[in-house]
């Protein structure tokens, strides 16, 4: 496997995973995660050339007579009423479209490439695949080489700070199967798709300017997604987003008033009262959360304190992590009964919540995967209305009670690994 400055693959990675970067035809970085042997062996190679015609994604177009158009580079800037930062990427309307009914695009980019296909814009080099990675071509943020990442004012007025969106946008591809579901997904490639996540989080922890590193996963049309195929993102801000800004508040607060970790009192809390639990193996713990907000929210946690980040996971807990997941994503379609036993694919968040990169409340927080859906029955979705969207006031439809005791009717707590 090709040495990297930060990421460190633990002993299954060594010998059953390889990483091959490369770049795409724009610059932008590519990396094949392969679990298949003959391609960890070597005994076969990928396509590392990407055969479109595109020009540099750093150097100015040229209009319609002939002169250069600079490259617009995504900026952000900062309410004065919530100190949140609000990055505007105007690049990302013209990305393509290829679910629903505002579909743009009849191809889809995230599929392996096939020759002789009308649509020759895909992002994957190869004809095949098992996990890749890869820099978004319409990121929300970017870093433009040379970039003066000074804070400015709108209009001269220093109540409107601005300045570069200067963080990174990657995208995760789960599976070369273009309509297969991350629930029906091998527990193997799951587990090296949480490779790919802790391989991303090593390297990117150590990129200039990051604050705060989001894997994350949106399934499901009504969650607005633009592209069925299974994958996620890595969204790398050079800030840290409001939530995760909230909790770092909360669990300072909370180390500074009682010396402990409130994430870790609060899974010890959820298993003394037992009845929220819904999954556990011997490295993770499933539970809905005591406060939950979502009408479907489950929240996972390592069972083994201290772990900030996916790269500080061990081998073992990587492995259950992915039986997790899977039998998460299972139960999570199954939650909602139409009538004929069958379920539904759930429309999803899975939101990976990791230690800041540099801030020093870091050390008082603790790595946790937030799940849930606004699917609140199986004909029902929970709208963000004047209280959640005006107010930020959450109303919960259903108890969490309710939630898990559905979940634990699905399937045992106790599960493998």
């Amino acid at each position: 496997m090709t040495e990297f400055a930060h990421y460190r693959p633990g002993e299954y990675a060594s010998e059953h995973i390889r990483i091959t970067p490369t770049k795409l035809a724009d610059g932008r970085q590519f990396f094949y995660v392969d679990d298949d042997p003959d391609y960890v062996s070597g005994k076969k190679t990928r396509q590392l050339t990407d055969p479109r015609k595109l020009a540099n994604r750093f150097e100015p177009g040229i209009d319609g007579e002939g002169n250069p158009i600079p490259v617009q580079a995504p900026q952000m800037r900062r309410d004065p009423l919530t100190g949140d930062w609000i990055p505007m990427a105007t690049a990302r309307m013209n990305r393509p479209i290829t679910a629903g009914p505002g579909a743009t695009a009849s191809g889809n980019p995230l599929a392996a490439r096939k020759p002789g296909n009308p649509y020759q814009d895909g992002e994957i080099p190869d004809t095949d695949y098992n996990v890749v990675v890869f820099e978004n071509r319409f990121p929300s943020m970017n870093r433009l080489p040379g970039q003066d990442d000074a804070v400015t004012y709108v209009d001269g007025n220093p109540l409107w700070q601005q300045r570069p969106a200067a963080g990174r946008c990657e995208v995760v591809c789960f599976d070369p199967g273009e309509t297969s579901l991350p629930a029906d997904l091998p527990v193997f490639r799951l587990r090296t798709v949480v490779e790919a996540w802790a391989f991303r989080t090593a390297e990117i922890s150590a990129i200039e300017g990051i604050e705060q590193i989001f894997p994350f996963e949106n399934h499901g049309q009504e969650i607005g997604v633009s592209l069925a195929h299974p994958h996620g993102q890595i969204y790398c801000y050079p800030f840290i987003a409001p939530r995760l800004e909230q909790e770092l508040r909360q669990t300072q607060e909370y180390h500074e008033r009682t010396g402990g970790n409130l994430l870790r009192d609060i899974l010890q809390g959820e298993l003394e009262a037992e009845q929220r639990i819904i999954m556990r193996n011997s490295t993770w713990i499933a539970y809905v959360p005591a406060a939950a907000r979502w009408p479907l929210e489950v929240h996972l946690q390592p069972v083994r304190g201290g772990v900030l980040t996916l790269d500080q996971l061990t081998d073992d807990e990587r492995w259950g992590l992915a039986y997790m997941y899977s039998a998460l994503l299972k139960r999570g379609n199954a939650f909602f009964d139409r009538g004929d036993g069958q379920g539904m694919d759930l429309p999803y968040i899975a939101a990976w919540h990791q230690a800041p990169v540099r801030d020093p409340r870091r050390i008082n927080y603790s790595l946790n995967l937030q799940f849930f859906s606004f699917r609140r029955a199986a004909n029902k979705i929970k709208y963000l209305a004047g209280s959640e969207s005006g107010m930020a006031a959450w109303i919960s439809d259903t108890t969490p009670e309710k939630i898990a005791s559905r979940f634990r009717a699905l399937g045992p707590v106790d599960i493998e690994d």
